[in-house]
């Protein structure tokens, strides 16, 4: 049966993640450094050290994750593990498609850490702080959630922006309309309509800006077809073809994260156990409600190191 391996996104970052992994692998510690490097500031020191506000902002959250997820993959490669015998698909929940595309040589460990800083610039500046607005939708079917956002929207904007599964779906747009969808989606039916603290609407029209810098920043980088296929968050079909995934991640700004229909696809071909590489574990949650058929494992310490090498023997 296959494996694919997953990557988180932001909400999993905690501060001191990788350390263990660093201290265990010199190989780990070195990616590490090249983020670092590449960014032209400690960031490691940010991630071991906090303070947890500095690392959360959006801008920092997502290099910071993605350097975890690929010491992860060095300390497995180090030990002989290879992403191409072993792996059948990667996927990334949002800022995690670029971990994936990363461990799976599409661009450069230093270049996917500049990409991310671009995109969490890019998508913090995008709308005036305030006006946007993001909110969790528990226990309601997609379709009257939708019904409630065209509702809320009018002449706004206000969709939904990830599809998590396990009756999980975010919506993102004009603070008002996300706002008035929210008192809809509760007068529906819903069991919770829950206001999150974020930084912007992400994964909404309202990021077109940042879709924008994000398409001249893609240009600028050297890209390689991934070593295994990518399974897109917009379009959940698994893709090796260098442009198409550099349009995929234009398209992801604005975009809906298709997650739940991404473990389901892994389920319909013959994906049997989900890897989840970084920090945290909130795939790995997500997957079992989605479908308890396949398997999840995490591999965000040096302990899950080992484990993940023994089962992938």
């Amino acid at each position: 049966m296959a494996v694919a391996f997953t990557f988180p996104g932001q909400g999993s970052q905690a501060v001191g993640m990788g350390k263990d992994l660093a201290d265990a692998f010199p190989e780990a510690r070195k990616v590490f450094e090249e983020v670092d490097d590449a960014l032209g500031e400690k960031l490691s020191n940010l991630i071991w050290e906090g303070p947890e506000e500095t690392l959360t902002l959006t801008a920092n959250a997502q290099p910071a994750l993605m350097a975890v997820s690929l010491a992860a993959i060095r300390a497995l490669e180090a030990r002989g593990f290879s992403l191409k015998d072993k792996v059948s698909y990667v996927a990334g929940h949002s800022l995690g498609e670029y971990s994936a595309l990363a461990a799976a040589g599409f661009v450069s460990v230093a270049d996917a850490a500049r990409l991310l800083r671009v995109r969490g610039n890019a998508m913090q500046v995008a709308v005036p702080a305030g006006e946007g607005a993001m909110a969790a939708i528990i226990g309601l079917e997609q379709a009257d959630v939708e019904a409630a956002c065209a509702e809320a929207a009018q002449s706004s904007v206000c969709q939904i922006a990830n599809d998590n599964g396990g009756g999980q779906l975010v919506i993102s747009g004009a603070r008002a309309a996300v706002e008035l969808a929210a008192k809809l989606c509760t007068e529906k039916g819903a069991k919770r309509a829950l206001m999150l603290q974020v930084s912007a609407p992400f994964h909404s029209a309202l990021m077109a800006p940042a879709a924008e810098i994000m398409r001249e920043a893609l240009a600028g980088v050297a890209k390689n077809a991934p070593l295994v296929p990518v399974v897109s968050n917009v379009s959940v079909t698994p893709t090796s073809d260098p442009d198409e995934i550099a349009r995929r991640l234009v398209e992801q700004v604005t975009g809906r994260v298709r997650w739940r229909e991404t473990v389901e696809w892994f389920g319909a071909n013959g994906v049997s156990t989900l890897y989840e590489v970084g920090a945290g574990k909130v795939l790995s949650g997500l997957a079992r409600r989605i479908n308890r058929d396949v398997a999840t494992a995490a591999v965000g310490t040096a302990a899950d190191v080992e484990a993940a090498l023994a089962a992938l023997a």
